[in-house]
């Protein structure tokens, strides 16, 4: 006996709606977008398995079945990537931790979702001869910085730790590689640095990395536009199986990286080395330990004025943490082609 369905269709169609929001097994939501033509990221000499993919063609490969284009983004910074993100430049963008927390405090639609590092990649460096040799010494000394970036929230936390504030000193604003050069010129008298440039100064100036502190370096993350990781759940998994499969080629690859990272930034081996050598691929997964970082460089910042008395630093972080991609990361890594 044929079975008449009587639900009327105005319910049916409901439940059909319904249907079409559950949650996927990964916990991401069903897309219902059409896959995009092109996807774009940033790729960055501080991120070095973003030169990885770049230079391997692992992403392209990837989505070329699909049809989808792949669009790759120089980024000289933090900021410049959180820019590009918050224009719709790029759909992934690395940054460091804090960096993405401060463009979070100012609404930027972003989560970040993967480590593609911790490094030590931001101290406070100065020429030989310019007598500075603690954090105190740079009372009303003219100091560059990139706002918006590690290396400015490692300025403030030091200058918060030796009692000083940003109004103490004489900010100078430049992108990193002017800063170095700002430095070497004698235009400023330290520099809040950031690696590859700072390995370089240090070894081909005799540049002297005064103060540093390997645990106010927040971790490199990957973010992607909160839209796009709505719309494209498993475009987002297919991207993080290819960063994984780049970050263990990394590990298990550390000439042919430091050659990918010199020749990329047009460094000597020995400078490559030297950021390489300050830089821990092991851990990628974001979770507990990044948001304890995360949420020790907010207060600090929060201390410091930059972050509004009145703002949640433990809800901003909540909001910008996204932790169900990394879920299957490690599964999702192993179908994508060595």
């Amino acid at each position: 006996m044929n079975h008449v369905d009587n639900t009327p269709i105005i319910a049916r169609r409901a439940m059909l709606m319904g249907l079409a929001t559950l949650p996927l097994a990964g916990g991401a939501a069903l897309a219902q977008t059409a896959k995009p033509k092109e996807i774009s990221l940033d790729w960055a000499y501080y991120n070095p398995v973003s030169l990885v993919l770049r230079r391997q063609g692992w992403l392209d490969d990837e989505l070329k079945r699909d049809g989808i284009a792949v669009k790759w983004v120089h980024s000289l910074g933090s900021n410049k990537a959180l820019e590009f993100l918050a224009a719709r430049a790029i759909d992934f963008g690395s940054t460091a931790g804090a960096a993405a927390l401060l463009a979070r405090v100012n609404d930027s639609p972003i989560r970040s979702i993967y480590v593609y590092s911790k490094p030590e990649w931001t101290a406070l460096v100065t020429r030989p001869d310019s007598g500075i040799k603690t954090v105190a010494d740079l009372k009303g000394k003219r100091v560059a910085v990139t706002r918006g970036t590690d290396p400015y929230i490692f300025l403030l936390r030091v200058l918060q730790e030796a009692k000083l504030t940003e109004r103490d000193i004489k900010p100078v604003l430049l992108q990193h590689a002017d800063g170095r050069a700002a430095l070497e010129k004698g235009d400023v008298d330290a520099w809040a640095g950031l690696d590859p440039m700072m390995a370089q100064a240090e070894l081909e100036k005799g540049a002297v990395l005064f103060h540093r502190n390997a645990n106010l370096n927040t971790y490199g993350v990957l973010n992607v536009r909160e839209k796009f990781a709505a719309d494209h759940p498993e475009l987002v998994h297919r991207v993080l199986a290819v960063y994984e499969r780049g970050r263990r080629w990394a590990l298990a690859n550390p000439a042919e990286l430091r050659k990918f990272l010199a020749e990329a930034a047009k460094l000597s081996e020995a400078v490559a080395a030297r950021q390489l050598e300050r830089t821990d691929f092991s851990n990628p997964t974001i979770g507990a330990v990044h948001r304890e970082a995360l949420l020790g460089a907010g207060v600090a910042l929060q201390q410091s004025g930059v972050i509004a008395a009145d703002k949640s630093v433990t809800a901003i972080v909540d909001a910008l943490i996204d932790t169900r991609f990394g879920k299957i990361q490690g599964a999702a890594a192993t179908g994508v082609r060595r």
